[in-house]
């Protein structure tokens, strides 16, 4: 995996710049290949669900972050070192309330495993 796009995409996103984003996670997933690429997948759809709520898109919002967590479920929780957990945590709460059309939470952040 290209590490240097693949943080410097994490930084983009944990920056709310999440079509930009997706943009450079997709070139890190078109190099990728085997388990990765359908973990780069899983992150690709975050941005992009991000970028959907941020444009007023809920529904596209909601569905892309349904997928991306089934994209990024099977996954330990260290692997590209990321707190993966947080990240699925974060995600389930955003769906909730956008299903319920509740308050919506902080925007998630993608921390690696050497922020603590």
């Amino acid at each position: 995996m290209d590490r240097d796009g693949f943080l410097h995409g994490i930084g983009l996103f944990n920056h709310a710049e999440f079509f930009d984003a997706h943009e450079v996670l997709e070139d890190v997933w078109r190099a990728s290949t085997g388990e990765e690429k359908k973990f780069l997948q899983g992150l690709i759809q975050v941005a992009v669900a991000f970028h959907h709520h941020s444009t007023g898109n809920k529904v596209g919002a909601r569905s892309l972050l349904g997928r991306s967590a089934r994209n990024l479920a099977g996954y330990p929780e260290n692997f590209a070192g990321i707190q993966l957990a947080s990240l699925l945590q974060s995600l389930a709460q955003w769906r909730d309330a956008l299903d319920r059309g509740s308050a919506l939470p902080s925007l998630p952040r993608i921390k690696m495993i050497e922020e603590g």
